[in-house]
């Protein structure tokens, strides 16, 4: 068996599929590595480092792909990459498949059996395979990061000789995998972290992180998670409390860190333009949901925006913003899904099509998109 690593070619994108330590685990399978030359670039990994854990580093994608079973990305092939990959090939990476249309149409028509762990089931057998909880955290720690390098005043109360300096409100909108990680991050650096979500469960583990809730807690918020632990679309009579209760608090805010993201829809607006409009003059806000429609008014891909002395924060990829530490955990991801594919005695792939994870994330396979999720909507058709 073989696979292939290739190198990523979205120009945001530094991460890499597999690590040093990866490739070695897969070679003690006795699976034969191919890595694209120069794949591991962005996240500080030599070639040399991924040869002398027994890859064959190839000159290039076509090369790194001939012959290979199966194909590792972190982000889904762009139209023009699929010439490099054979034929009924399989292809594991982040496919983003509510928004990918064409990309996952050609993937089809070119005979990928794609899998998309974006579409990990959330169940506990598969949570060393879930690459969004994964790239999640470092998310969340990254955005307070970024925030107080762009906050104009330190963090935790200091008490000196001068003065006292007063501890950085933060507000940690979304306790998530990434908002949580936020709010642990921002208390370790001493500020007031408080944090609001629709999720009944969130509260708990707010409070445990010494963050202040927040929520309008009704009928409708008791009943606001699905089944897998996403976040549900809330009525506009709620939407309408809940930015009532978040207008009057955002006020007294430093920093606001907004995560919200809900799966197959456009992320939901969380800080409007007169709510951003009242913060005070040296705020910051990062917007980690900015490529999904953004949380926050005026929020854009790409770039810090200063509206009315308010830093707007909304980087793109913001775990490749940590390419050796992310590349490390979704590697990890991939290889445990891999091994699930993986028959170590006959040494061949012997995939359980009826195996919930290999169902809940098998999006195109035999030219056709197959997903539930997908073809209910027509989407990649």
């Amino acid at each position: 068996m073989k696979i292939a690593i290739l190198k990523e070619r979205r120009p945001d994108e530094p991460r890499v599929a597999a690590t040093p330590d990866t490739v070695k685990k897969f070679r003690a399978l006795g699976i034969e590595v191919a890595v694209e030359t120069g794949a591991g670039e962005g996240a500080a990994l030599s070639d040399q480092a991924f040869a002398e854990q027994g890859a064959v580093i190839a000159p290039d994608a076509a090369a790194a792909a001939a012959g290979a079973d199966l194909v590792l990305k972190v982000r889904q092939p762009l139209v023009e990459e699929l010439e490099a990959l054979p034929q009924g090939v399989l292809l594991a990476c982040i496919m983003d498949p509510h928004r990918s249309g064409d990309e996952l149409a050609s993937l089809a028509r070119h005979g990928v059996t794609g899998f998309a762990l974006d579409f990990m089931p959330r169940i506990s057998r598969a949570q060393s395979m879930d690459v969004l909880s994964s790239q999640a955290n470092l998310a969340g720690y990254k955005a307070v990061i970024d925030a107080a390098a762009a906050y104009g005043r330190a963090f935790p109360m200091m008490m000196t000789p001068a003065g006292r300096i007063n501890p950085a409100q933060v507000l940690v909108m979304g306790a998530g995998v990434a908002g949580l990680q936020a709010i642990a991050t921002a208390k370790r650096l001493g500020a007031v972290v408080h944090a609001t979500d629709v999720r009944p469960a969130a509260k708990e583990q707010v409070l445990s992180l010494g963050g202040k809730f927040l929520a309008v807690e009704d009928e409708e918020f008791r009943e606001a998670e699905t089944a897998g632990g996403y976040a549900k679309e809330m009525s506009a009579e709620y939407q309408k409390k809940q930015a009532a209760l978040l207008a009057e608090a955002i006020t007294k805010m430093d920093v606001v860190i907004t995560t919200a993201l809900i799966p197959g829809r456009p992320a939901p607006l969380l800080v409007s333009e007169p709510m951003l409009r009242s913060m005070k003059a040296g705020s910051v806000i990062v917007d980690l949901a900015v490529e999904n429609g953004g949380n926050v008014a005026l929020s854009r891909p790409g770039e810090v925006v200063e509206i009315g002395g308010v830093n707007i924060i909304g980087y793109r990829n913001v775990p490749g913003r940590l390419a050796a530490d992310a590349s490390m955990l979704y590697a990890n991801n991939l290889f445990n899904f891999v091994s699930l594919l993986f028959n170590k005695e006959t040494k061949t792939l012997e995939i359980d099509w009826e195996d919930e994870i290999v169902k809940g994330t098998l999006v195109t396979r035999d030219g056709a998109v197959v997903h539930a999720a997908l073809t209910s909507t027509g989407k990649g058709e």
